[in-house]
């Protein structure tokens, strides 16, 4: 994904808590810098300031970063002569998505053990439902008939 020129994520969203990609051919890469690193933060007071230093490789810079908690993804690179590119001094801010919790499903022990006992139970009945009726269905036609004669076995050895 695109978020502005020259500055490439691997991913649509910018997630909290996750570990996205990002590719750089902005100025610096342009201008044959030796060498790049990222400078980030989060959050309008750039929370949790980190530097890290840039592969260069043939489609630009990347690097790999796990992002923090805060309303945004602040960041801007500078080269090893300490020259920087910071936006004409805006700096790239991004804003962050929060985790989606609700979609997580968290169960008590108990309560899951519960429902696996209520499941079990319920098949078990299902089962002597299906039993009772089959019984029916096969030797009640015969009694209503006179045809079911039970089988005596003989006792005597």
């Amino acid at each position: 994904m695109e978020l502005t020129k020259n500055i490439f994520f691997n991913t649509d969203k910018l997630v909290e808590n996750s570990t996205i990609k990002i590719s750089y051919i902005g100025k610096l890469f342009q201008e044959a810098s030796e060498e790049v690193s990222i400078h980030y933060g989060f959050g309008l007071n750039w929370d949790n300031v980190n530097d890290i230093k840039m592969e260069k490789t043939d489609l630009g810079f990347q690097a790999e970063i796990e992002l923090g908690e805060g309303d945004t993804f602040n960041f801007c690179f500078k080269n090893g002569d300490n020259c920087w590119d910071n936006n004409d001094g805006q700096n790239y801010v991004f804003p962050l998505e929060k985790v989606q919790n609700e979609l997580l499903v968290l169960e008590d022990e108990s309560v899951a053990l519960a429902s696996v006992k209520k499941l079990r139970r319920s098949y078990l009945w299902s089962k002597k439902v299906r039993l009772a009726v089959y019984k029916i269905i096969t030797y009640l036609p015969k009694i209503i008939s006179g045809n079911y004669k039970r089988k005596i076995r003989n006792t005597e050895n």
